[in-house]
Formats: C-alpha cells, sequence, structure tokens
C-alpha cells in the first residue's frame, strides 16, 4: 500500500532533507577547500605574459649570482677595466659560505702551493684580519664584509634581492637577461655574461647543454648547515675519538637506540667557532633536487627536523656537548651538485688520475674526489670513505690542471660559466665544486669576459697566453704557463 504524506509531514521531511544537503554541501565544500589548499602544478596549462620593461644596466659584463664564483669573476673582470653589473638573488655575497653557512673553504693547498692564488688569496688574507671569532670555522659575518668590500672596492655595481628570470637569445649570442627585483622587472645587456648561478639556470635557459647527475641522474644530497651553542671545546678536544669523523664515533649506539629516523651514517661534524659556538655540517638531505623548487623544500622541511635530532645525538653521546642548542640554520640549503654545463672540453676522472696539464690552464687544484654518499646506509658511507681517503688521495704537491676549455659552454659566442656548473663529469664535479675551485674558475671567467667584451670577441677565441698572462699578473697559481 502506498506510503500517505501530508502537507505538514511533507514540509518537515523536505526541511530535513534540505538541512542535510546544506550540511553534506557543506562538508563538501569545506573538503573541497583542504583539497584546494594543495594545489598541483598544471601539467599542460599555460599563459602568455609579455612586458615592456627598461634596460637597467648597459655593461661590458654581467655576472648572475654572487657567490665565491661570481664575486671572483666581477673582481677579475674590472681589474681589467671592464664594466660590470653583479645580480644576486639572496641578501649577501658568498653563497653557501655565508647564506648557506659551509663553515670551511676546504683545502686551498697542495701541501706546498696555494693554489687559489689571486682573489682566492685576497679573500683569506682579508678575512683574517676581519674576523673577530676564533677556530677552523669560518667567522660568517665577517666574510660577509670580506665579499662586499672587495667587489665594492672594485668599482662592480652588484645588487641583492634581484633574480635571473629570463634570457633571450639569437644564433647563439645572448641578446638580453630578465631580472626581477623589488623594484619591478628589468633588462640587463652586456657583451659578454658570466654564469655564477651554481645551478647554471642562466646557460641553460639561454640553450646550453648540460648533464645533471651521475651515470644514473642521481643527485649527492645536500645538507642544511647550522650554527650552535654553549659547547665545551676543552672537554670535546680532551675526549675526541681518533678516526676520520669523531662525531659520529657514537653513530651506531644512537641508531640502536632509535635516535635517528634516517640511517644516516656520514657526519662531517662541527667546527669551532669562538669560544662556545660551533658551525656544524651536519646530517644530509636525501634525493635533493637543487633546481626544483619543490624539492628544495622538502628538504629544508626535512633538514630542519633532522637536526633537532642531531641534537639529542650531541648532547647525550658525545662529551663537551652536554649543553650544546642548536642556534640557527643557513637561509640557503647547502647543495652540491646540480647542472653541469657542457663546455669546450669536459675534464674527466682520467685527467683527474693523471695529475693533467694542459696548454690553456688557467688554475690547478688537488681537493680529493668528495661524493657524498647517495643513499643512507653502511654501504653507502664505506664507499665514500674509501674514495675520498685511499683510491682519489693525492700526495704532497701534487694536483692537477684546470683548462679553460671548461668554462666556455659549447655553441655559446658571449657566456662563459664559473663555479660549482663548469663543464666536468660527475667524479671530477666531486672536487672542483668547493670554495677554492670557484675562486679560480671564477676570476678566469671574469678576465677571459673583460677581454672578449673589450676585444668584441667570441670566448673560444680569446687568447688564452695573454689570458694566462693577466692571471699570473693577478696572482694565480700557474706554474705550466
Amino acid at each position: 500500500m502506498r506510503e500517505r504524506v501530508n502537507r505538514r509531514d511533507w514540509m518537515k521531511t523536505t526541511g530535513l532533507a534540505a538541512g542535510a544537503m546544506v550540511a553534506g554541501a557543506m562538508k563538501a565544500s569545506a573538503a573541497e577547500t583542504k583539497r584546494e589548499a594543495s594545489p598541483q602544478p598544471l601539467a599542460k596549462s599555460s599563459v602568455m605574459f609579455q612586458r615592456n620593461i627598461p634596460v637597467r644596466y648597459e655593461v661590458d659584463v654581467f655576472v648572475a649570482g654572487g657567490g665565491p664564483a661570481g664575486t671572483a669573476a666581477a673582481v677579475a673582470a674590472r681589474s681589467q677595466g671592464a664594466t660590470v653589473y653583479l645580480a644576486e638573488a639572496h641578501s649577501c655575497l658568498g653563497g653557501m659560505g655565508t647564506a648557506g653557512r659551509v663553515p670551511l673553504f676546504m683545502p686551498v693547498s697542495d701541501g706546498v702551493n696555494f693554489l687559489p692564488g689571486g682573489f682566492g688569496k685576497q679573500v683569506i688574507t682579508r678575512l683574517e684580519k676581519e674576523k673577530g671569532l676564533r677556530g677552523p670555522a669560518h667567522d660568517i659575518e665577517a666574510l660577509k664584509r670580506v665579499y662586499d668590500a672587495m667587489v665594492g672596492e672594485s668599482g662592480a655595481v652588484f645588487t641583492f634581492h634581484t633574480s635571473l628570470i629570463g634570457v633571450e637569445t639569437e644564433s647563439g649570442r645572448i641578446k638580453h637577461v630578465v631580472c626581477s627585483a623589488p623594484s619591478g622587472i628589468f633588462a640587463v645587456r652586456a657583451k659578454v655574461y658570466v654564469d655564477a648561478t651554481g645551478n647554471g639556470d642562466m646557460a641553460v635557459w639561454a640553450g646550453a647543454e648540460y648533464e645533471k647527475g651521475g651515470a644514473h641522474g642521481q643527485l649527492m644530497p645536500g645538507t642544511l648547515c647550522s650554527v650552535w651553542s654553549d659547547i665545551d671545546w676543552k672537554t670535546w678536544e680532551a675526549n675526541r675519538p681518533k678516526g676520520p669523523q669523531p662525531d659520529g664515533s657514537m653513530l651506531e649506539k644512537a641508531f640502536a637506540d632509535g635516535v635517528f629516523t634516517t640511517r644516516d651514517e656520514h657526519l662531517t661534524g662541527m667546527y669551532r667557532l669562538g669560544d662556545t659556538l660551533g658551525a656544524g655540517n651536519i646530517g644530509h638531505t636525501f634525493d635533493v633536487d637543487g633546481t626544483d623548487e619543490r624539492s628544495l623544500t622538502k628538504a629544508l622541511v626535512t633538514g630542519r627536523k633532522a637536526l633537532k635530532e642531531f641534537e639529542r645525538y650531541y648532547r647525550e653521546y658525545l662529551k663537551g656537548f652536554e649543553k650544546t642548542r642548536l642556534v640557527t640554520t643557513g637561509s640557503l640549503l647547502g647543495v652540491r651538485e646540480t647542472r653541469r654545463i657542457t663546455g669546450d672540453y669536459v675534464l674527466c676522472l682520467a685527467d683527474y688520475k693523471r695529475r693533467a696539464t694542459f696548454p690553456d690552464e688557467i688554475g690547478r687544484y688537488a681537493y680529493s674526489i668528495d661524493i657524498h654518499p647517495l643513499h643512507p646506509g653502511k654501504d653507502s658511507y664505506a664507499q665514500h670513505r674509501k674514495d675520498f681517503d685511499e683510491t682519489f688521495r693525492y700526495g704532497k704537491g701534487e694536483s692537477y690542471g684546470i683548462p679553460y676549455r671548461i668554462l666556455t659552454p659549447r655553441g655559446m659566442d658571449n657566456l662563459l660559466v664559473a663555479g660549482r656548473c663548469v663543464s666536468a663529469d660527475a667524479m671530477v664535479h666531486g672536487s672542483i665544486r668547493v670554495m677554492p675551485g670557484c675562486f679560480i674558475t671564477g676570476q678566469a671567467a671574469g678576465m677571459a669576459a673583460a677581454m672578449a667584451g673589450q676585444q668584441n670577441l667570441s670566448v673560444h677565441r680569446v687568447d688564452v697566453k695573454d689570458l694566462q698572462r693577466r692571471l699570473k699578473e693577478f696572482g694565480a697559481f700557474l706554474p705550466n704557463a
């Protein structure tokens, strides 16, 4: 029998239904809002973006990036009389050694010779006079002031908070670049451009070829460097274990005790900074891609979380660190490896092994090949120690040559690269990527850029003998030139 519903009952029923619909809609809306709060990149969507923008600088040499390579390039170019503009995306010069808080330059000598002569020698000499905190770690604020002073005194124009966002090329030449700053978007025209971005951004956007990672594309992990307080250095130095990584002497026990989320066997450690402070090169962010902002974001979040675990480790397991606290972390993640721009020559492992010399040398270097473990775990760390300490370790006075051709990207007439993105294979990159190597390639790129601009030459046609003569006058170590 069919159920009968009167008007009053119908109104009640539909009212309840409407209420349920509203409640359901509100829940659905809340769920949808939650989903919308985590938008995903659109794979195939695009928009046209066009603007008429001012050309704010016209110079002989434009330098993208103010890390150790970029500052060296700017100062060296100015030493040859070139006009220079340097754009730095962060709030200071120095890159990894300042904003990234990497605590050490890494070796500047082969045991006999000072290798990053010229700009590197000037930096270290001035830093010794400027720093106020003793110990092997950088006085980071002093290093910032040194870079500020050196680039400023050279006469190069530089601005912070200025990001490279575009490159326009034609027939293998960069016509102009586009930068973004708090004052707006503007263009820069130069005769020659130097990519010292670390990631090789300008070169890649200009169309240069590159490689990234090892044979299977794997990249070295990053490290979020840090500063720590209340360290009893006297007690630590009296009880410091012997071995390649004394700070890691109690890691096995800490792993067994469940202190760490990730089994990271490689602990470079803490370096003295003043009376009670320490500069930490501690922990790794695995599987990070420094050319992807999403990957960098994840690594920074992971790195900050992991350092609380390391704080517990130092306080509970190592003598002298019982009261230590994490004070601050770098405002940049310490990225070891991204793109390597393909140049006229690719410096390779065979060159490293034979302590190569080249007719177009612009410097020599000697740091052991330092490929940090690509994955957490005992086996990966054991391979790193064998390679770093034994297989690729140089003897006293030994070094390898750095040819000019690793600074000149194939197919690009007015572009040079310097620093971490120079043309090398993944193995040699593990040596040349550090700050002294960046000083060497940076000053050579800056000087060559000035010469090419003043002489209206392709960077591939710079007179290398003349470049070597000028570099030696600047203080570069070039025993074979």
